[in-house]
This record gives structure tokens, sequence and C-alpha cells, in this order.
């Protein structure tokens, strides 16, 4: 990596064995990272918490056992951000929210409690809009502040893009990872469902809520990733078998067997901007035989609709006791959303729950004869005005799935702004859709 770039834009993968070899300090990253957020915090607005001195605490400890030949994790030194959902022992918590301004966890949540295991730096918290639902919070996108960076992980796509820090975390329900990535132009990943664990993160779907991160390379991806995914008995819908090796999967020679993937539109391709087909269409294109464009229809044409039933149902049963008894404290977007859990009946609940088995099956007949799938992350640019997130169309039936996906900062729309590539994969499979992203990168 050239010797011009600055601390706070390099790989993370790069500057962990960097801190490790002592040729920079992490003092000197974290300083890096907070010379930039001086710079840039003003416009970005990615940040709710931040304290300067406890970063550099951590990094002066961090930088101290290095010099002992104290024993280093994956992330030694590193810098994350993480999404205001997730607690916190020494920062407050408040999930965008007013009514819970000041709150302070007693403990930390299990994905915080594992990056500073593996010696991560805690950064600050990211702005998250309201209980990582609609209600903006005041973010702007790093590549133009009059666009949304989308939501609800809003600050932690926009740190990372912006390069505040190399590393965060987010979550996805609906498309709350993989839309701001597109936005933003950053990496992000959604694991199997059950992969990271969600004790200490604010939950608003069990069934649907995953934790997500953030980086600038897949690399950067799979070091995070992987330090993550342990299992955790704290979260009752963990996998038992959670690790995938996706450090290891991107180390190994790459196979020369040519990629087979499915262009996939399927109903979100409705909701798209006039802008898309003239954008992806030709990326399509130049991948040549590698891809073939499959239909998603049948049972696919209930997806949307089934996942805006679980995500509803739950809304108000995790909801319904602050938009009762503290409506003043909460966004009227928050209260609206919620609202309509009321309306949704058992048997609608329960008939899309089960869709999900049937929708699995479909994807593992159809990635039987493909490695992944291919379509948009996004239904085009980051649109204008911040009153808004964006539409999650184009994740909300594979978070229904639970099946891995990720989102590569590989297109530009009309304007310049950045459209993510999204590849999806086989549920439990993440080392194969990391695998397919690795040879995808190296064709484009």
């Amino acid at each position: 990596m050239p010797d011009n770039i600055l601390l706070n834009e390099r790989s993370a993968t790069h500057l962990a064995a960097q801190i490790k070899s002592g040729e920079i300090t992490s003092v000197q990253l974290v300083e890096a990272c907070l010379k930039r957020i001086d710079a840039r915090e003003s416009v970005v607005h990615a940040w709710v918490y931040l304290d300067p001195e406890l970063a550099l605490a951590q990094a002066r400890a961090a930088d101290e056992m290095v010099k002992l030949g104290a024993e280093l994790g994956p992330l030694h030194g590193i810098p994350v951000g993480l999404k205001d959902i997730i607690d916190t022992a020494d920062m407050p918590t408040c999930g965008g929210s007013d009514h819970f301004e000041g709150r302070r966890p007693a403990n930390d949540a299990t994905v915080t409690s594992l990056l500073r295991k593996a010696g991560a730096i805690i950064m600050g918290k990211t702005v998250t809009t309201e209980f990582a639902l609609s209600g903006q919070r005041g973010t702007t996108n790093p590549h133009d502040p009059n666009r949304t960076p989308g939501g609800s992980s809003s600050g932690s796509a926009a740190s990372v893009a912006d390069g505040m820090v190399p590393l965060a975390l987010g979550s996805q329900t609906g498309g709350s990872m993989l839309r701001p990535a597109s936005y933003c132009g950053a990496y992000g990943y959604k694991a199997t469902y059950g992969k990271i664990s969600r004790k200490g993160v604010f939950i608003i779907a069990r069934p649907l809520d995953h934790v997500g991160v953030y980086a600038n390379n897949l690399d950067d991806i799979a070091l995070i990733a992987d330090t993550l995914m342990v299992y955790d008995a704290g979260d009752f819908d963990m996998r038992s078998h959670c690790g995938a090796k996706l450090v290891e999967t991107l180390r190994k020679p790459v196979t020369p067997v040519p990629l087979k993937l499915a262009f996939v539109k399927g109903p979100p391709w409705a909701e798209a901007e006039d802008h898309l087909d003239a954008v992806f269409e030709p990326y399509i294109k130049s991948l040549g035989s590698v891809v073939q464009e499959v239909e998603l229809a049948g049972i696919f044409d209930q997806a949307v609709d089934a996942q805006g039933v679980v995500m509803d149902a739950n809304l108000w049963h995790n909801l319904a006791e602050f938009c009762e008894n503290h409506p003043d404290e909460l966004m009227p977007e928050t209260i609206e959303r919620a609202e309509a859990g009321k309306l949704v009946s058992v048997e609608a609940y329960i008939e899309a729950q089960e869709l999900v088995g049937s929708l699995n099956h479909a994807v593992d007949q159809l990635l039987g004869h493909h490695d992944a799938m291919i379509t948009a992350s996004a239904t085009g640019e980051a649109p204008m005005g911040l009153e808004s997130t964006g539409n999650a169309i184009f994740q909300r039936m594979w978070t229904l799935m639970g099946v891995p996906t990720i989102s590569l900062p590989l297109l530009e729309g009309p304007n310049g702004m950045p459209i993510g590539v999204q590849l999806i994969g086989r549920k439990g499979r993440d080392a194969d859709l990391i695998q397919v992203a690795q040879k995808l990168l190296a064709m484009t």
C-alpha cells in the first residue's frame, strides 16, 4: 500500500499488521481518525457520541500491550464505530430516540465484548434513525450533503465511507445495512441470520434483525465479520455452528472455475429509479457468459409483502409500550410505523412466516445451478433531501429469508453518486458468498 495514503484511509487488515509490527501505533491511527472527524463531522453528522480522550486512552492501552509483547487480537488497535442501538458499558446507548436520552447500559452487547477481546478501539456511537426505523437524525451523505446516506445505519455507513473509521457495525431489519452501503459507496455485509449475536442490541423484530458490518474493502469485511461470528447462548436464534472462516477463504487460491451468476430483478425492480437500468444493464452485459438472467416469480411475488407483515407485527409487539405511554418522546414516523402492526392478523402473520421456508427452498434450488444471485443494492442513487432514508425494497425479501448478502460499491449513477452491486447467497453459506464477491471484484 502506498505510503502517501493517510492512516485513516488505509485497510484495517493492513493497519492491524502495521500496529502489531510496531510500524505505526494505535494512537497515531486514532489521532488520524479524530482529525478526519474534526474536519468533516460538521457536514456529515455521523456521530451521536464521541469522546476523543476515551478513544485515545484505549489506543494507549493497546500500544502498551504491543510493547509488552502480549498476545494480540485480529483487530488490535483498530477503531470501530458502533451503531447507537448496540450497548456499550462505557458510553451512552440511546437508540436514536429522545426517550432513551442519557441511557447508560450496565453491560456491553456481545458484539461489543467480542470487538474489545479482539483488540478493537470502540471509537464512539454512530447515528441511527430512531429505533432503527425511519426517523432521520441528521446524518448526510458524505458524497453530497444534500442527499440521504440511507438508513437506519446512517452514521455507520457514512463514517466508513468518509474515512472517519475503517470499520463500523450496523444492523438490518429491512434494508438498513445494504441500502446505506450503496448510497454511501461502502462495502456492506449482512451475514446469515443467526451468525452474529444480537444480545445487547435493541430488538425491533426478532425474526428479522441482523447485525452487519461496514468496511472499505472485502478483506476488512472478512476480518471483522470473523471476529463477530462466535456462538452466544444469550441470543436464542444463533446457529450452533456460526463461524464462517471468511479470512481463510479469501486467502485460498482462486479457483479457475468461472462464476455462474443469476441476474435477478423480481418484484423490487418495479420500484427502481429510471436511471437504474441504464447503469446496471451495461455492467451485467460486461460480465458476459458469467451471468444468466433468471426470473423471480411465483412465491417471490409474495415475499416483500410477507416481510412487511412480519416486521409490522413485531414492531407493535416491541414498541407498543413506548408509543402508548411516551408518544411525546417519539418521532411521528416511529409511531406511524409501529401502529401499522396493530392491524396484522394472526392468520396473516403465520402465513408470512411459513412462506420463509418455501422461499429458502426455492433459492436453494436456483443456487444449485448458480454460485450466487446478483442484483442492484438499491433503487438507484441516494435521493435528494434528508427527510427520507430511501426505499428498502431491494433487501426486504432477502432479510426475511435470512440469507447472506453483500453490497459492493462498483457502479456510479448519472449524478456521480455510488450505486452498489448486491450479491445474495445460500443461507449458511457465507464463505461461498465471500468467495464469489472476491472473484467478481477480480473481474471488475
